[in-house]
């Protein structure tokens, strides 16, 4: 019997149901890529089924039923998106964890959830799950992708791929085999447990939030609708396996509509990859996007003087009119034609120096982005568009449609998604794509979703007059000044990351006199204007340290001022102290979550001497930090941090506070 036999007729209400249909639609179209020692290796639709099919058996044979959780820990591979698929098959939940979580991290995580089985990438996952067992009673077997490593460990619990797949595809030969497994995939519903995905735990300990295949499914449908997505998109996978982000894009709309997964070498070698891939659809958070814009611009720096003049002559004119282009809207000719010339000298090198030349959509979310970096993409023709959304939600709540972009909205509500504004101005939604709930967490379940099925996102934000959503900061975060007035930390710090040179930047402020910041540089950005001003420096700490960088930071907190000034909501939140940070933010150290969001009650904890010396006068503070390196080692650093005043500016931008000098 043909394993795929009538596979349209079923109910379409799991993914594994949909790898039958697309083995039978999409047969020879591309389904996955995976760049491996330099070489693109493919497989169609129907091979990625054999792969699947192969490895869920397997899985079976090392006694994985229905119910079971498993966990799945590696960069972005196709045997560990196949996996997903593979144990679903079976009536399994999947449970991707963060492949660079500590091993405290993870056993938490894996404990809690009641991990049975883990699926990883290679002999540092297993490391890091052998280390924890004693933690993890319930973690029985662990398959390991990359066996480089492994010949001299005792094989109990631990397994090969290619033998479980080998062992798979022995059971496959048994009479009644296929037949059994197609059985279990028509047990399947939507209704079912699809996957457990854990929050990054910005306030505390991660909640497993629980989506069923409804909610994976109808998200992921709406969404390809909205932008009109089909099995002709690429998209490249990169970003963590245990995001929700990545599991709509990278797996549950690729299954939905057909589309093909690119997986890149390495997490390095993601841009190159990404240039010879040439992705139409894409998403990445704001940092990234910072990222490639910083790369973008040190490297004009380096280039001569006529390359740079054209650069700056042409960026100028798409600054002007790129954007009207883009929707659609009237332009002059001439205007037109200087375009079609940038296009061809300037912006397309640019796109294809970034990967994004085939680029028909991509989205950001996660954190806001800068109104002017928002602006700079869409202005050299890439249809860069912002979505709001939460793991709770199976990611969408809004949405920006084509020709309705505004760079301080995150736009209109996702299809199937009703919004509200709660009267403490919190954000309010339900949806398709609206969570079973939290694991073992019913008292947290109960707090965020409402027995009508409201989930309160804890963020603030209004309507605008176009019916457009704006967030304002996280609700927990947006406080008040002595004075009475708004303070809003995000807008503070994205007001200052917006510099090339600013990688992250923490704002205080709430029941104090005036507002103050911390400020992380971009080693990248910095360290390459000090390598073309002869700046000698051998780390982090003392290249942040320096006379020149404090004069750069100084002068992009001036220009944050002066932008603030002209905004009434929050004039009064002009940063008049700060300070340049002795280190790195860092997720190994507790101070982001490992989606790299700043954790705020730790930073607060951890650097409160640092917070008061901002505000009692202090111009200067010894300080000593404890580090932890990647592989779990600790060490203390100590510095003197300087703290420097910044002028603020009336409504016109006129100084109404000098710095002190």
């Amino acid at each position: 019997m043909d394993s795929t036999a009538s596979a349209a007729e079923r109910p379409l209400d799991t993914f594994p149901k949909y790898l039958l249909w697309n083995a039978e639609r999409f047969a020879g179209r591309p389904a996955m890529r995976f760049k491996n020692y330099g070489i693109w290796q493919s497989w169609t639709w129907k091979e990625q089924l054999a792969e699947v099919r192969a490895l869920s058996l397997g899985l079976q044979a090392i006694g994985v039923v229905r119910g079971d959780k498993v966990a799945v820990v590696g960069s972005n591979r196709p045997r560990l998106y196949w996996t997903f698929a593979a144990v679903q098959a079976l009536g399994g939940i999947p449970v991707p964890v963060y492949a660079d979580s500590v091993a405290e991290e993870m056993a938490y995580v894996l404990d809690h959830a009641e991990v049975r089985f883990a699926v990883v990438e290679d002999q540092e996952q297993v490391d890091k799950l052998l280390s924890i067992a004693d933690k993890v009673p319930s973690l029985h077997e662990i398959v390991y992708d990359e066996p480089r490593g492994m010949r001299d460990y005792d094989p109990k619990r631990l397994h090969d791929y290619e033998k479980v797949r080998e062992a798979g595809l022995t059971r496959l030969k048994i009479d009644g085999a296929a037949e059994a497994w197609l059985a279990e995939i028509a047990k399947g519903r939507g209704s079912d447990l699809g996957i457990m995905l854990y929050t990054s735990g910005t306030t505390g300990r991660p909640k497993g939030v629980m989506l069923s295949n409804d909610n994976l499914v109808k998200s992921a449908l709406h969404g390809n609708a909205f932008d009109h997505l089909t099995e002709n998109e690429t998209t490249i996978a990169y970003l963590p396996l245990a995001w929700v982000g990545d599991h709509v894009f990278s797996y549950s709309q690729s299954y939905t509509a057909g589309f093909c997964v690119a997986c890149p070498e390495s997490p390095e070698t993601v841009t190159e990859d990404r240039r010879e891939i040439a992705p139409t659809y894409f998403f990445a958070p704001p940092r990234v996007f910072e990222g490639l814009l910083t790369a973008m611009m040190v490297r004009m720096e380096d280039a001569g003087r006529t390359k740079k003049r054209m650069f700056d002559t042409f960026t100028a004119h798409a600054r002007k009119v790129g954007e009207k282009i883009l929707n659609g809207e009237s332009v002059g000719a001439w205007d037109r034609l200087k375009y079609a010339l940038g296009e061809f000298l300037v912006y397309g090198p640019v796109k294809n120096r970034m990967g994004l030349s085939r680029l028909r959509v991509a989205y950001t979310a996660g954190e806001a982005i800068g109104p002017e970096l928002f602006r700079f993409y869409r202005a050299i023709g890439l249809n860069l568009k912002q979505l709001y959304g939460q793991t709770e939600a199976t990611v969408y709540i809004t949405a920006q449609p084509d020709g309705q972009i505004q760079a301080d909205t995150v736009g209109l509500p996702s299809p199937g998604v009703e919004i509200r504004i709660a009267d403490n101005g919190e954000v309010l939604y339900r949806s398709d794509g609206t969570f079973i709930g939290y694991y073992k967490n019913d008292q947290a379940t109960a707090e965020t979703k409402t027995p009508d099925g409201w989930v309160k996102t804890g963020d603030a934000g209004f309507f605008n007059a176009d019916g457009h959503l704006k967030i304002i900061d996280r609700a927990k975060d947006v406080g008040r000044m002595k004075s009475g007035a708004l303070f809003a930390p995000k807008y503070i710090e994205n007001a200052l990351k917006f510099f090339p040179d600013i990688k992250e930047a923490v704002a205080f402020g709430d029941g104090r006199d005036f507002c103050a910041v911390f400020v992380n540089i971009d080693l990248q950005s910095v360290g390459s204007w000090a390598e073309r001003n002869n700046v000698a420096y051998a780390s982090y700490q003392e290249l942040a340290n320096h006379p020149d960088v404090y004069k750069m930071v100084a002068e992009h907190v001036d220009a944050a001022n002066r932008k603030l000034a002209t905004e009434p909501m929050m004039a009064a939140s002009q940063i008049r102290r700060f300070l340049v940070l002795h280190k790195e933010l860092d997720a190994d150290d507790g101070e982001l979550t490992r989606t790299q969001k700043v954790r705020r009650s730790f930073i607060a904890e951890r650097y409160g001497e640092l917070i008061e010396a901002l505000y009692d006068g202090s111009t200067s503070k010894r300080v000593e930090t404890e580090i932890t390196y990647e592989d779990g080692r600790k060490a203390k650093i100590a510095a003197t941090v300087r703290i420097v005043d910044a002028p603020t500016y009336g409504g016109t931008a006129e100084p109404v506070r000098e710095a002190a000098e």
